[in-house]
């Protein structure tokens, strides 16, 4: 799909200078920029590249002034990354925009299924489930008997709903995440691990986005819950009966063990593990490969290490601790010179 700078500045309400007709199709970095591209500047370090781009049409600021001869049609606006994020999300709009039945999926004649969807190869829709207005179940979508999908819900390729899972309005599910696996719970006895039956399920509110790969297992009772707007890198997994409060982030390789209860606005970042039945209070973040070992009570901290404390204490402790080899050898000489004395 082609459009021209003058539709660009239409839909941005922005200003052009250059030529109104030329036609871009495609999206590029302002460093590798060729015909038929439109890009952007806002960052002043890639302020050179504007010179030197082959892109057909630049999004500037309204205030930038050229020190030099620009080849591309330029489109002023007030802030050119927010416009350029706006660009973008129509792209992906117009590029996901799918919808029909593929003769290839099966849905179940029991199934309730909303208005407008789109259903690829080899997806599956089982008995009793409940399918949204303008849901995409992109190919081999397995979704499970009695699960819920709400309104303008996306679960791309390979996505696996178990039964009774429950999943909100506007979410995004990305490839080869499964939600509703059994939660891990086993007793020990003498015959063996014993398997406990888990006859809970999963649900997630409005406007969650999951990253691929990821596993949310069912409640042993009751329901593992991703409260509205929580959002998930890949390779995240969370056990039986947790809670994730609304607007939580959790980066890539996060692990949270069973009937942990996670607060509002929280962020973790990658390869935190959390143990179970522990609480995180509101507005927590936690650094890169933290263990917690113990409940958060206060709002709003910063935890880091493994076990995780207080970020600030973290990092006095950690100059001690480089400086470990010096100390020892100060002690060493010390003890020399004190036996020397006597």
């Amino acid at each position: 799909m082609e459009f021209s700078a003058q539709q660009i500045a239409g839909i941005l309400k922005g200003q052009i200078e250059g030529d109104p007709e030329v036609k871009v199709s495609k999206l590029s970095k302002i460093e590798e920029g060729i015909p038929g591209s439109i890009s952007f500047l806002a960052n002043p370090a890639y302020t050179h590249y504007i010179y030197s781009t082959d892109a057909s049409i630049v999004i500037v600021n309204s205030d930038f002034a050229a020190t030099g001869p620009v080849k591309s049609t330029l489109v002023r606006v007030a802030n050119a990354g927010t416009a350029f994020a706006t660009l973008l999300e129509m792209y992906n709009q117009v590029k996901l925009n799918k919808s029909g039945i593929s003769k290839l999926a099966y849905i179940s004649d029991t199934a309730k299924v909303g208005d407008n969807i789109y259903a690829g190869e080899f997806a599956v829709v089982s008995d009793n489930a409940v399918i949204g207005n303008n849901v995409k179940i992109y190919p081999h979508v397995f979704i499970g008997e009695n699960a819920v999908v709400g309104d303008n819900t996306t679960l791309f390729a390979g996505v696996k709903i178990y039964s009774e899972t429950v999943i909100g309005k506007d979410c995004i599910i990305h490839s080869g995440t499964v939600i509703g696996s059994d939660g891990f719970r086993f007793e020990p006895s003498p015959e063996g691990a014993k398997k406990v039956p888990q006859i809970g399920n999963v649900v997630i509110e409005d406007d969650v986005e999951i990253g691929a790969n990821c596993a949310i297992d069912r409640a042993t009772f009751g329901s593992t819950i991703l409260r509205r707007g929580v959002k998930f890198d890949n390779l995240v997994h969370i056990a039986h009966n947790v809670e994730i409060g609304e607007n939580s982030f959790l980066t890539a390789c996060n692990v949270v063990a069973g009937s942990t209860k996670i607060g509002k606005n929280c962020m973790f970042s990658g390869q935190v593990g959390i143990v179970g039945h522990l609480t995180i209070a509101d507005n927590t973040i936690i650094t890169a490969q933290s263990g917690i070992s113990k409940s958060i009570t206060k709002p709003g901290g910063v935890y880091m290490g493994s076990p995780a404390f207080d970020a600030n204490k973290y990092r006095k402790a950690y100059i001690h601790f480089r400086n470990l080899d010096a100390l020892s050898s100060r002690v060493d000489a010390l003890e020399k010179q004190s036996k020397e004395d006597s």
